[in-house]
């Protein structure tokens, strides 16, 4: 292990004996994952489960805890629905997946398999449940494969690296991110499940006082030796990275850490500097293995202008905060850039329901490390900006220069608004063309349209919806929707390189395992029941949520978001019936 390391510190030997100690257990555990059949992974996640269903209580109280959410705190529903809910329901689409792999078929029979616009293939993948088709009406998902694939190419590779499991992976490094706490288990089992690697999980410092919550969740895996987790800062990152017997890195985080892994440090000295620089323009990478990242990005919410009730101006406005303040913006797809039409009648009514909305968010810590900066660096670059408490509001005007907002994935409550001129399909495209061309990153997209408005675009949306390059698009819902639903796929755009990075490299989630992923679209009900009724919707989807529990503004959120992981860890039809009670009054 004499390659050079990213990042500066030592460990002593006693680390690196301890580190070494557990790649060795993870070797003999990738030949034992190698023997078992896709049967036997069927049956191990389901024991995976019960663990995860029996640790979900004290996870997401942990997970609260550690981000500063007092007990009565209304957004503690948060850490339900961001951590165990999303682990459990991955497991379930997982376990599916596997069934029908082991009695000879395809994960898509009985999924629904079309054309998409640009010769795309797409994916019906969500609902794919009665129960989701109920609880979640209104909501639905595709997978778009890239152009090219046809439905049959589709259904003959799904199953990725499952449909050849005696076929060993080896050892795979997993750097966790340090925001959600579902990521690093959901970047876990893609490894093992997609690539057949085993994982050693070095979680984010943050998450630190998860670690004896994963270890009891995850059991299952760790005993037999497929996994095993370690804390530590950046000297183990770089130790590990940097280790002759792990195949492969996956890191969810910042493209200054991706940079500084792949080709070395672009603080400290001057020599230090040079050296990777000099790196950079020779192709000579610091890591000598290949590497798949999740990064971020400033994700712009496009809202096109159409004629509003005062009602869908309020509600879509929380919709916007909640795509902000969700986390406390800590979060790789929290939309940054509102982006409407300066010829919208409507448009001062919207930026005062989005002043007012934005206001009266519940408080909370900002905790992330790092971010207290930022949002200092955010009121350099626009002083004159609205500081309500613990968030800032951007309101770019004809004099201001938007740069800074659209290429700063601020990763704080800071949230901004830009103008662009056009109605219909005018401004849907040259909205769609600024997202791709001003905002940094590629992972999310955000789209708001009323029902009338994209009836009459007719065909026009969907190929607008073709331009956007976005790993992940919702309309009339947030990407965080695509993020939680374990069929949906989550990574970048295709199209970036280890030297120009963006959002990232690969996809993870997937769990009906589809090879060559473009993008996932996920589309929501414009108005919330009972305006979603048909007499009242204009056309637009039906939905049973008059709030969704995911609102930052939603009353009873909290206890909504925790019955449903209940619901989905232990079931119970009282239980959810109290639920569904609780969701009526959010």
């Amino acid at each position: 292990m004499t390659q050079e390391t990213a990042f500066d510190g030592e460990l002593d030997e006693a680390q690196r004996s301890a580190l070494d100690a557990d790649v060795d257990a993870l070797q003999q555990g990738s030949r034992t994952w190698a023997h078992l059949t896709v049967g036997q992974r069927a049956t191990l996640l389901r024991a995976l489960r019960t663990s995860v269903a029996a640790a979900a209580d004290e996870w997401a109280n942990t997970a609260a805890d550690s981000k500063g959410l007092e007990r009565r705190h209304p957004l503690r529903g948060e850490e339900w629905l961001s951590g165990p809910y999303s682990v459990l329901g991955a497991l379930d689409a997982y376990i599916d997946t596997l069934a029908k792999l082991d009695h000879g078929r395809s994960p898509l029979d009985g999924v629904a398999v079309g054309r998409a616009p640009g010769g795309r293939t797409r994916v019906s993948a969500f609902p794919l449940t009665g129960l989701d088709r109920l609880l979640l009406s209104g909501f639905s998902g595709e997978v778009w494969l890239r152009p090219g694939i046809t439905p049959h190419t589709a259904r003959a590779s799904a199953g990725l690296a499952q449909r050849s499991s005696n076929a060993p992976g080896g050892v795979g490094l997993v750097l966790g991110a340090g925001n959600v706490t579902s990521i690093p288990v959901l970047d876990v089992l893609y490894e093992l499940l997609a690539h057949n690697r085993v994982v050693l999980l070095k979680v984010n410092p943050t998450q630190d006082a998860l670690v004896p919550v994963y270890e009891r969740a995850l059991a299952p895996l760790i005993a037999p030796g497929f996994l095993r987790i370690v804390r530590g800062g950046p000297a183990v990152g770089a130790y590990l990275t940097a280790h002759r017997d792990l195949m492969h890195v996956h890191i969810t985080g910042s493209a200054a850490t991706f940079d500084a892994i792949v080709w070395g440090p672009s603080t400290g000295s001057a020599a230090q500097r040079e050296a990777t620089a000099r790196r950079r323009r020779e192709n000579r990478p610091l890591l000598k293995k290949p590497i798949t990242a999740e990064l971020g990005g400033v994700s712009p919410i496009i809202v096109v202008p159409g004629e509003w009730s005062a009602a869908d101006i309020t509600f879509q406005a929380e919709h916007v905060v909640t795509m902000r303040l969700q986390n406390c913006g800590h979060n790789c797809i929290a939309g940054q850039v509102v982006i409407i039409s300066s010829e919208w009648a409507q448009a001062e009514q919207f930026r005062a329901a989005l002043r007012r909305a934005y206001a009266a968010a519940p408080e909370r810590p900002i905790w992330y490390p790092g971010s207290a900066s930022r949002m200092r660096q955010a009121a350099e670059d626009y002083p004159d900006a609205l500081v309500l408490a613990d968030r800032m509001l951007v309101e770019i005007d004809g004099g201001q220069d938007a740069a800074a907002l659209q290429s700063t994935e601020y990763f704080a409550p800071v949230l901004g608004v830009v103008e662009l001129p056009g109605a219909g399909q005018q401004f849907l495209d040259a909205a769609i063309a600024h997202a791709n061309d001003e905002l940094q990153g590629t992972l999310g997209a955000n789209l708001i349209i009323d029902p009338a408005t994209e009836k009459s675009l007719g065909t026009g949306s969907e190929r607008a919806i073709a331009e956007l390059r976005y790993g992940s698009i919702a309309i009339n819902s947030w990407t965080a929707f695509g993020f939680i639903t374990p069929t949906l796929t989550w990574g970048a755009f295709p199209g970036s390189t280890p030297d120009d990075i963006g959002s990232g490299i690969g996809v993870v989630h997937n769990a009906l395992l589809l090879d060559g992923v473009e993008r996932s679209v996920v589309r929501g009900p414009f108005r919330p029941f009972p305006r979603s009724l048909p007499l009242l919707n204009g056309g637009g989807r039906l939905t049973i949520l008059p709030k969704p529990p995911w609102f930052v503004s939603s009353r009873t959120g909290s206890a909504v978001s925790e019955g449903l992981t209940r619901f989905r860890a232990h079931g119970g039809i009282p239980g959810l019936i109290r639920t569904l009670l609780r969701a009526l009054r959010a």
